[in-house]
């Protein structure tokens, strides 16, 4: 069952019996084309099946996956002539984050990337993409040089969080995030977001502010993990399932409610089945969002993103609940 996901295993077990009689077609020289066939349109059928109603923890997991391609697998696979920028010129250089100039098609422009890693090294250097203070200032350090040059901003989301270490804390993490925040949402440059696989917390917004927020369709993106959700509001860790629902943090729900600008659709069974396909997907849809942008003003396109940001959790409230009286007592409740 390596590398499948525990609602995966109807699927693994069928597609383990086609390999197994397609092994003995061959060794014995017997014709089973027929049975084969008909094995793999049941096969298809119930990846259909299972895919079409996946659970948003289900879809968590599939975020989470190991064969999931990385934001550098991406950078790979669509930049050339890439230079990586290091350092924030003021304590030390995060690798949970990638910044660096280079060329997508004919498009110049800055790279600013969440990497996790893959394998247990890699992921150790990474610091499984979980971004120190000196990685947001980094990254913001990198987009005002871009702005200087007048050079376009992608950004590639997937972290589970900033580092909650005492460390971090000390050198100003909720500060460095809350600058990003302030300064990102008045660069002069188009920035498109894109979220490949977990955007939590303030660890990915704190690069996370864009004209255009794409996501890939299994991504996730909340204010916290299912799991850290469940063990603040019942204790129990174990209702991270039950939290997922809640959160509502599937791209469909995000898209619905105007977080996100687009869902970019992944191969059948996830990114990791069909990397180079969401590959190129998701680079059509990037570059169709900065041809987008590139036709506006500077000063149109800040009014588009602030008021992106300002129309965010908009409310309305209930005649009848204004008329109720002020719970504070005395002369200062009419203050």
């Amino acid at each position: 069952m390596n590398g499948y996901l525990d609602f995966e295993k109807p699927i693994v077990e069928l597609e383990k019996k086609i390999a197994d009689i397609r092994d003995f077609a061959t060794g014995e020289s017997v014709e089973l084309s027929r049975e084969i066939a008909a094995l793999e349109k049941k096969l298809e059928r119930l990846q259909k099946e299972i895919y079409s109603k996946l659970t948003r923890w289900q879809r968590v997991q599939l975020a989470r996956h190991p064969k999931r391609p990385t934001a550098s697998d991406y950078i790979k696979a669509w930049m050339t002539d890439f230079v990586e920028l290091h350092g924030d010129r003021g304590f030390a250089d995060d690798h949970a984050v990638i910044t660096g100039l280079g060329k997508l098609d004919n498009l110049k422009l800055l790279v600013v990337a969440q990497e996790k890693g893959k394998d247990t090294k890699e992921k150790l250097h990474h610091n499984f993409g979980m971004m120190h203070p000196e990685g947001y200032r980094k990254a913001l350090r990198t987009m005002q040089l871009a702005a200087r040059f007048g050079l376009p901003i992608l950004v590639l989301i997937d972290t589970p969080g900033a580092f909650p270490g005492v460390g971090a804390e000390e050198r100003g993490q909720a500060e460095a995030i809350a600058r990003n925040l302030r300064e990102m949402a008045v660069l002069p440059v188009p920035i498109v977001v894109v979220i490949l696989g977990e955007g939590a917390s303030g660890g990915a917004l704190g690069v996370g502010i864009g004209d255009r927020i794409l996501m890939l369709e299994n991504a996730w993106y909340s204010v916290i993990s299912p799991e850290g959700c469940a063990a603040i509001l019942w204790r129990d860790s174990e209702k991270k399932e039950e939290a997922a629902e809640a959160l509502k943090l599937a791209s469909f729900d995000l898209l619905e409610m105007g977080i996100i600008d687009k869902i970019l659709p992944e191969p059948l069974g996830g990114a990791h089945r069909d990397p180079k396909k969401t590959f190129e997907t998701a680079k059509t849809e990037v570059l169709a969002a900065f041809g987008e942008l590139s036709v506006l003003p500077p000063e149109e396109r800040l009014l588009h993103r602030i008021e992106k940001y300002r129309s965010m959790g908009r409310y309305t409230v209930d005649p009848e609940l204004e008329e109720l009286p002020s719970p504070v007592a005395g002369p200062e409740a009419n203050q």
